[in-house]
């Protein structure tokens, strides 16, 4: 399989390609709209990926913000999309591939070829194409695929110790300082904080594997590892287990409903501080 992210210079040696599609994930939490950044300007020829409509579900209490969605919603938004079954997929956004590697890690949990795009917009190099663009790509046939329970994880299974269990949100939320989103502050017993914008330098492209494999080692994770990832809905925690990859290491399981469903638990504890607790 492709490696989790590639570079430009892999991008513009296959541009050109029939079977690679190039995809605009672009998502914010403040409520601004992913697609007008897109027709604001997009990398050539790539396609807006919507989180909201095909990469989560309907969001509540018992399931979390971003749930994972059916199946059939997934390959009717990737075949509506111009993605197919056998396309490689690279996507970006504007955030060094937090909001993006949802999307990435979904089609390479189903078993297709998908990367990220290292430092996305921000570390382009060349013009950028304004308005709809390639957003109407012709559909293309993507298969229904059941998400794999081998590479998810559900609350409990983050509550067990016996799992290295990783907290992707920034490190004020993880503490319990404020957490205006969800329903209460803090972390699940346990987890360790690695942060998924500290995965990146300051240009927006990710660091080198062996400095993020000791920010990996640092929290616990060696080989043969049970690794969990989780974040506030299930979408950044992808980058984390995407950077997991990139480190060497074996893939970890998503938790998808993450603290978004676990701080609604009423049965279950909450540690705060920035000791894992």
């Amino acid at each position: 399989m492709i490696a989790p992210v590639v570079d430009q210079a892999w991008w513009d040696r296959h541009e050109a390609d029939a079977d690679v599609a190039l995809a605009d994930v672009r998502w914010y939490l403040d409520g601004r709209s992913g697609r007008a950044a897109y027709e604001g300007g997009h990398l050539r020829g790539a396609v807006f990926v919507d989180l909201e409509r095909w990469l989560s579900g309907e969001g509540g209490p018992t399931v979390g913000r971003h749930p994972l969605p059916d199946p059939a919603t997934f390959a009717a938004g990737m075949a509506r999309c111009g993605i197919g079954d056998d396309t490689i997929v690279i996507a970006y956004d504007d955030a060094g591939g937090v909001i993006a590697a949802r999307l990435v890690w979904m089609l390479r949990a189903t078993g297709h070829e998908a990367a990220l795009l290292n430092g996305g917009v921000t570390a382009y190099r060349g013009p950028l194409e304004k308005g709809s663009g390639s957003a109407d790509r012709s559909p293309a046939a993507f298969t229904a695929r059941p998400w794999p329970a081998e590479k998810l994880a559900g609350a409990a299974e983050a509550a067990d110790r016996r799992n290295i269990v990783i907290d992707a949100r920034d490190r004020n939320r993880y503490r319990g300082e404020q957490d205006p989103i969800d329903a209460r502050p803090g972390h699940i017993p346990g987890a360790a904080n690695l942060p998924c914008r500290e995965n990146l330098a300051a240009d927006g492209t990710f660091l080198p594997a062996d400095e993020l494999r000791r920010r990996f080692e640092e929290s616990g994770v060696v080989e043969g590892s049970s690794v969990i990832s989780y974040c506030g809905s299930g979408v950044t925690a992808c980058h984390n287990l995407l950077a997991l990859e990139l480190a060497g290491f074996a893939p970890g399981r998503l938790y998808p409903g993450s603290w978004s469903q676990y701080s609604q638990m009423a049965d279950v504890d909450v540690a705060t501080g920035s000791a894992p607790g």
